[in-house]
């Protein structure tokens, strides 16, 4: 008996161990689970964190105390700020681990990555806080697009002082030297000429700023009303005919009529003009340039086309920048502000069209201006616009580069 007693005290020494062992085991075990389940801590979020974070606009994100993401924000993910369920960004990373360090609330604007490839780059302002024993919250504002805003201002600034400096500085110059020649009758009147040339650029340079100023605001079509093409290329190319003639170019329109957009008036006379005088100002004396319309396919496209001088390939794509010149020096003779085309291209976003260029050294420019055309029946109601007076609707005698929408070549058609 002694034996068998022994023997079952043994026994049940070893299976109170076992299920000793078994016990510890299964909590760990269940801990882990616990961990590795974040949809289990929101819920020990406090209520009222919970709703503050679901309507925020900034990206919010909690941590807990293993940096898992519990709980993070739709702009959190759009930012790419939080990646497979972690804080993305190392810089972010290291303001946590500060954090976590010291308890010390930081304020940080950051420069971090807008994705895991490529050189894209967002520019946000972190906000990192305990608040509570487990969890931290990391808040981030995309400051991007408001950072490149101040720096296009900024520039512009830097530029307008820049551009204004130049025709001022010479008119200075030039009063000091008529005021000297006040003897010199024909000193006088040449210098009187120039000094006229300079005020005349100072002033589309001043005009051109107000205008380009003005498009940069919300709302600069007012109410858009249903514009009449034709009657907008007429008055465009009736305002830059004194010019035209000044050097024997010839304007000639052609194309379809009776194209309609929604719009502003003044605006698309504005951008068309721009079009127009920059053909004339960089065509040949005595040269041809085309004004077609089209309206096909939903959008209305106004073709300018010139035999001018042509637009190396390396400049097409800044020329509508703001005071981007492909030739400087050409630019000052001809009186150009280089604002002109960048007007255009605001228009163009405007209206919901664009504008775009076709060019080759020697062989001319096409610069295509693009706008939804107003439907048949958004149309039909409206009276035709009459044309300023003194504006010719003609048939260009040559053919006209026209731009294909879908081709970076012209094609040659006749604006008939």
């Amino acid at each position: 008996m002694d034996g068998l007693d022994g023997f079952a005290l043994i026994a049940a020494g070893i299976v109170g161990m076992v299920v000793g062992v078994a016990s510890v085991l299964a909590f760990r075990w269940s801990e882990r689970v616990q961990r590795a389940v974040p949809e289990q801590a929101p819920a020990e979020l406090d209520e009222g964190l919970v709703r503050a974070l679901a309507v925020l606009r900034s990206a919010a994100v909690v941590l807990d105390e293993d940096d898992r993401v519990v709980r993070a924000s739709a702009p959190a993910h759009a930012l790419g700020i939080v990646r497979d369920g972690r804080i993305a960004p190392a810089a972010i990373r290291e303001l946590v681990a500060l954090v976590r360090r010291d308890g010390v609330i930081r304020d940080e604007e950051l420069e971090v990555p807008r994705g895991p490839v490529g050189p894209g780059v967002l520019l946000v302002q972190v906000r990192v806080a305990q608040v509570s024993a487990r969890h931290l919250v990391v808040f981030a504002e995309d400051l991007t697009q408001a950072r490149r805003l101040e720096a296009i201002r900024r520039d512009f600034v830097v530029n307008i002082s820049h551009e204004l400096k130049t025709p001022v500085g010479a008119l200075t110059l030039l009063a000091e030297t008529v005021e000297d020649a006040a003897d010199d009758p024909t000193a006088v009147r040449r210098f009187a000429g120039r000094m006229r040339s300079e005020a005349t650029r100072l002033s589309a340079l001043v005009q051109e700023i107000i205008e380009l100023s003005r498009l940069q605001v919300a709302g600069a079509l007012g109410e858009p009303s249903l514009v009449d093409v034709d009657a907008v290329v007429a008055e465009a190319v009736d305002r830059a005919r004194t010019t035209a003639d000044g050097k024997h170019v010839r304007l000639e329109v052609g194309g379809q009529q009776g194209a309609r957009v929604f719009g502003n008036h003044d605006l698309l006379v504005t951008a068309v003009r721009n079009l127009v005088d920059n053909a004339v100002a960089y065509s040949a004396e005595a040269s041809h340039v085309g004004i077609g319309v089209r309206d096909k396919a939903g959008l209305v496209e106004i073709a300018v086309v010139d035999e001018g001088i042509g637009i190396p390939a390396a400049d097409q794509e800044r020329v509508f920048e703001r005071f981007y010149r492909v030739d400087p020096a050409r630019s000052r003779d001809t009186g150009g502000t280089g604002l002109g085309l960048s007007i255009v291209k605001h228009v163009a976003a405007d209206h919901g069209g664009d504008v775009t260029v076709w060019s080759e050294p020697g062989r001319g420019s096409t610069f295509t201006l693009r706008l939804p055309a107003a439907s048949r029946e958004q149309a039909a109601p409206a009276a035709t616009a009459t044309p300023p007076s003194g504006a010719v609707l003609a048939v260009p005698a040559q053919p006209v580069h026209h731009l294909e929408p879908d081709q970076g070549a012209p094609v040659h058609r006749s604006a008939s």
